[in-house]
C-alpha cells in the first residue's frame, strides 16, 4: 500500500505507529495510508525552521520574489499530474481540480510582487533634523491547518504570503488528502526555497494541539468547520499566538424579481452543487423575493437539476464527483432526512445515488428543498454537500435580513438588474463578502478573503494585504543625526515634534 509520509527538512525515521487510511472516493477503496505525527516530530520541524528562517529573512525580498516565480512556473508545468492527485484523494473532477490549484497560483502571482508590498512608510522632517520610517518584518514561524475541501488553493494562499515575508512555515494539510501538499512542498524546494522553510507535518488533532501549543510558532492560520475554528483561535491565543481562524458558512443567493432567471439557475447550478457542494463559498441557500419569483426560479431549477451529471472524478462530462468520505456521505444524507422530519418539501432527492461500476463510491445526488423556514436546523447549520434549499422572502426588507441573522457571515450573492438594490444590499448586509450577479464572491488575490460572524475568528484576512499584516510586524524608528551644536542638557519630557 503506498504510503503518505511528512516533508521535512530532516531524515523521518518512520517509527509513528500512527497511521490513517486515504480514500478513493470513486469506488470506496483505501488507496494509500498517511503516517501520523506527534509533537515530538513537530519539535524537530520548528528546530529546522528556526536553523533556516534567519537567512531567508535576511534574503532581501526580489530574490524571495524569484523563488516564487520559479515556483509558479513550476506548478503549471505539473499541473495535470497535481490535478489528478488531487482528485484522486478528493473527488473533485479534474477541471475543478485545476481550478483549485489555479486559484492558489494567484496569490503566489500576488506573492511575486512582495518586494513593493513590504516598503514602509517614510516621513522626512517629522521634527527638527527627525526623520521617522516604519518596516515590515516577518513574524518568525508561522503554521497553517488546511481543509480536506482546498488540498490546493488554502496551502498555497496561506504558506505563499507566509514565505514570501520571510517567514519559516509548517503546513499541517487534512489527512482525508494529503498528498498535493507534499507535492507542493517539494516543487518549492525545486524553486529555490531553502530547506527548512516549509515543512509538511502530517496528523490528526494530536498534531493540531501540538501546533497550537508551540511557543516556537508565532502564528497560525486555520480554515475548517465554526466549532474547530473557535477551538483553534481560543487555543492559539490563549498560548499567545496570532490566530487567524475561517469557519463554516451557509451563504444566500439573493434573487430579485427583476433577475435574469436562465442565468441565475446557471450560476446555482454551478455553485449550489460544483465540487459537490463541499466548498465555504457554495450558494446552498437561494432566496426568491416575492412568490411570482420563487414559482418561476422553482420551475426552471427541476429540469437543471435533473440534467446535472455526476460522475468519477475523471469524467470529464460530470459537473461533479463523489463526496470525499464514506462519513461525510452519510453526514449529508442524514441532513436530507432531518430537512424532511422538520417538515422541508423534498423536490428532488439526492439520496441512494450509485454509478454503475463504481457502486462503493461516495456519491450523492443533487437534492433540492422548497419551503424551509429559518426555524429548521438544517437551515441554521452547514450541510457541506449538493444539498439547495429554497428560502422564499415576500420583499427586499426580509431578503437582507436572511443572511443578515444567520450565525455565518462567510458569503453572500444578489441577483438583480436594478443597481440601486444591489448598493443598498451590499452596504446594509451583515456578511463578509458579498458578490452582484457573481455567485460565488471569492475575491482576487490582490484584494483579501474573510467572513463574519462565526465564519471568521480573528481581525486579518487571507491573502491580499492582510495576509501580509498577519504574517508581519510593524517596527517604527525615530531617527535624528545631531549636527553637534546641541547643550548636552538632558530632557525630561516627552519629545514632541513642535
Amino acid at each position: 500500500m503506498r504510503e503518505i509520509s511528512h516533508k521535512l527538512a530532516f531524515a523521518f525515521d518512520g517509527a509513528s505507529a500512527r497511521h490513517s487510511d486515504v480514500f478513493d472516493p470513486n469506488n470506496g477503496g483505501v488507496q494509500a495510508r498517511v503516517t501520523l505525527g506527534d509533537a515530538a516530530l513537530l519539535d524537530r520541524a520548528v528546530e529546522a525552521a528556526k536553523k533556516a528562517q534567519p537567512a531567508w529573512a535576511a534574503t532581501n525580498p526580489q530574490r524571495r520574489a524569484r523563488v516564487m516565480f520559479n515556483f509558479k512556473a513550476l506548478v503549471e508545468k505539473h499541473m495535470d499530474e497535481l490535478a489528478h492527485m488531487l482528485s484522486s484523494e478528493h473527488g473533485k473532477v479534474i477541471a475543478d481540480a485545476k481550478g483549485d490549484i489555479q486559484r492558489g497560483l494567484e496569490v503566489i502571482e500576488f506573492c511575486c510582487g512582495i518586494p513593493h508590498v513590504l516598503k514602509g512608510e517614510y516621513t522626512q522632517g517629522a521634527g527638527p533634523g527627525i526623520d521617522v520610517y516604519s518596516m515590515r518584518q516577518p513574524i518568525g514561524i508561522g503554521a497553517g491547518i488546511t481543509p480536506f475541501n482546498f488540498p490546493a488553493m488554502i496551502p498555497l494562499w496561506m504558506s505563499g504570503v507566509a514565505i514570501a515575508t520571510g517567514n519559516a512555515f509548517i503546513m499541517k494539510p487534512s489527512e482525508r488528502d494529503p498528498s498535493v501538499p507534499v507535492r507542493l512542498a517539494e516543487l518549492f524546494l525545486e524553486a529555490g526555497l531553502p530547506e527548512g522553510i516549509l515543512q509538511v507535518v502530517q496528523g490528526d488533532k494530536e498534531m493540531v494541539d501540538a501546533i497550537l501549543d508551540h511557543p516556537d510558532i508565532a502564528g497560525v492560520s486555520f480554515v475548517g468547520s465554526s466549532d474547530i475554528a473557535h477551538y483553534v483561535y481560543q487555543r492559539g491565543v490563549a498560548a499567545g499566538k496570532r490566530v487567524q481562524a475561517m469557519g463554516g458558512a451557509k451563504n444566500h443567493g439573493i434573487v430579485m424579481p427583476d433577475a435574469d432567471l436562465d442565468q441565475v439557475v446557471n450560476d446555482l447550478s454551478g455553485a449550489a452543487f460544483g465540487s459537490a457542494g463541499e466548498r465555504c463559498m457554495a450558494l446552498p441557500v437561494v432566496v426568491p423575493v416575492g412568490e411570482k419569483t420563487a414559482v418561476a426560479l422553482r420551475e426552471k431549477l427541476i429540469p437543471a437539476i435533473d440534467a446535472l451529471r455526476v460522475g468519477i472524478s475523471t469524467d470529464a462530462e460530470a459537473h461533479y464527483g463523489p463526496v470525499v468520505t464514506a462519513a461525510h456521505k452519510q453526514k449529508i444524507e442524514n441532513w436530507i432526512q432531518t430537512g424532511v422530519d422538520e417538515g422541508a418539501e423534498l423536490v428532488v432527492d439526492g439520496r441512494g445515488f450509485t454509478l454503475q461500476g463504481h457502486e462503493e463510491g461516495f456519491f450523492v445526488g443533487p437534492t433540492l428543498f422548497d419551503h424551509v423556514t429559518t426555524e429548521m436546523s438544517a437551515y441554521k447549520e452547514e450541510i457541506f454537500g449538493p444539498v439547495l434549499q429554497i428560502v422564499r422572502a415576500e420583499n427586499f426588507e426580509e431578503a437582507v435580513a436572511l443572511p443578515s441573522k444567520h450565525q455565518y457571515g462567510n458569503g453572500v450573492a444578489i441577483f438583480t438588474r436594478n443597481g440601486h438594490a444591489a448598493r443598498e444590499f451590499a452596504a446594509r448586509v451583515n456578511v463578509g463578502m458579498v458578490g452582484i450577479n457573481v455567485p460565488i464572491p471569492v475575491p482576487v488575490a490582490y484584494h483579501t478573503f474573510g467572513g463574519w460572524k462565526r465564519s471568521a475568528f480573528g481581525d486579518t484576512n487571507q491573502h491580499g494585504m492582510e495576509g501580509v499584516k498577519f504574517w508581519t510586524k510593524v517596527k517604527t524608528i525615530t531617527q535624528r543625526w545631531p549636527d553637534g551644536g546641541g547643550t548636552g542638557d538632558s530632557a525630561f519630557v516627552i519629545p514632541t515634534m513642535g
